[in-house]
């Protein structure tokens, strides 16, 4: 596992108790809560995508409201764009127990082969032994409950010759979150137009702005683009539940970051060109990496204080209260990062910006 590098309070922090204060802070749950007007929660996307609005966040601290579609604005020749090429799968699944009581779960993982871990309603009452019954050909049982997660280890008869792609293509949804309850939007809309590799729960939402057009826009313009893959997952969007975030314990996520993406960044910063993460997957992804090749699985959680060593910008959308992503952004803002982001969303609201999975974004990026 890969553990988040926090440094321990400094002299100076010991003997100025104002900053021995803010540093108490940044690690309290309860200082990364906010109010939220529930209409600023996007129900559907903008069209075309890169239509959504886009708030810049300069290192001088200005404050810009530009649209997305203007990203070539911002960004310029020299710079390197990673992407989150992984793709929603159609995890969410609807059966019955062999009482008729109705069953929904949500596949975040697979264990072995047919084989899943799950987040389950009612899980109270699917204990170990449990049948589900999806179709008259997929059924599937109980066998283990997971601690960390409380989800159930479901393993899955799919009949004969069948794989559980066919059956997730067959009879499962696009999961989208809980907070978008009343959306017209297609199931493509919820992928970015470059997701290519199966085996995310939830959408690399700061990717959903961008077109083919824009991508081509900015490749002309001499931005490079290479991609990397997180498997988005219960760790990206499970609530932190500890006051002290510091104990808090993230899911682990598998990702991919390739030779080739670790050459382009060496080779970006070399040249003086800026690296540009589009999202909270890609800028843990890169630091899990540590600037090497790697593939594998990562629990790294991020919040003021850590040591940030690949990203010169970061492409992010608004974030739910109290969340990982929104300490992970305050973070990367570098000095009183939690205070300056909280007043940058009170910003965003006042401005009518449309929040969360389907709502605008927001770019953070050093013009020097």
């Amino acid at each position: 596992m890969l553990s988040p590098k926090i440094p321990e309070p400094s002299l100076n922090l010991m003997l100025n108790p104002d900053l021995s204060l803010n540093y108490s802070l940044d690690h309290q749950l309860s200082s990364y809560d906010y109010e939220l007007p529930i209409d600023r929660i996007a129900q559907n996307p903008v069209v075309p995508r890169d239509n959504s609005r886009l708030l810049v966040v300069e290192s001088n601290r200005n404050i810009d409201h530009r649209r997305f579609d203007q990203l070539a604005q911002i960004l310029r020749a020299g710079d390197l764009l990673i992407l989150n090429d992984t793709q929603v799968i159609p995890a969410r699944l609807y059966g019955n127990k062999p009482s008729g009581m109705n069953v929904e779960i949500l596949l975040i993982e697979p264990r072995d082969v047919n084989c899943w871990l799950a987040l389950v309603k009612p899980g109270k009452r699917l204990p170990v032994g449990s049948k589900i019954i999806f179709s008259q050909e997929v059924k599937a049982t109980v066998i283990e409950i997971d601690v960390v997660t409380g989800g159930r280890v479901l393993e899955f008869d799919l009949g004969i010759d069948r794989t559980m792609d066919e059956v997730m293509t067959e009879l499962g949804q696009i999961p989208l979150p809980p907070y978008i309850n009343a959306s017209q939007a297609d199931p493509s809309q919820y992928q970015t137009v470059y997701a290519e590799k199966k085996g995310a729960i939830a959408a690399p939402t700061a990717g959903l702005h961008f077109t083919d057009r824009l991508l081509a826009e900015l490749a002309d313009l001499g931005v490079a683009q290479t991609r990397i893959t997180l498997h988005v997952g219960i760790g990206t969007f499970r609530p932190v539940e500890t006051e002290d975030i510091t104990q808090h314990v993230m899911h682990q996520e598998w990702l991919e970051v390739s030779a080739q993406s670790i050459d382009a960044i060496k080779a970006t910063k070399a040249r003086g060109g800026r690296v540009i993460g589009v999202g909270t997957t890609v800028a843990r992804a890169l630091e899990s990496s540590k600037l090497e090749p790697f593939r594998g699985k990562t629990n790294l959680m991020i919040y003021p204080g850590y040591e940030w060593q690949v990203l010169d910008g970061l492409i992010t959308n608004f974030h739910l209260p109290k969340s990982s992503l929104l300490m992970l952004v305050a973070s990367f803002l570098g000095d009183r990062g939690r205070e300056r982001l909280l007043d940058i969303y009170a910003k965003a609201i006042e401005h009518q910006y449309r929040f969360y999975s389907f709502g605008d974004a927001m770019v953070i990026v050093n013009q020097d």
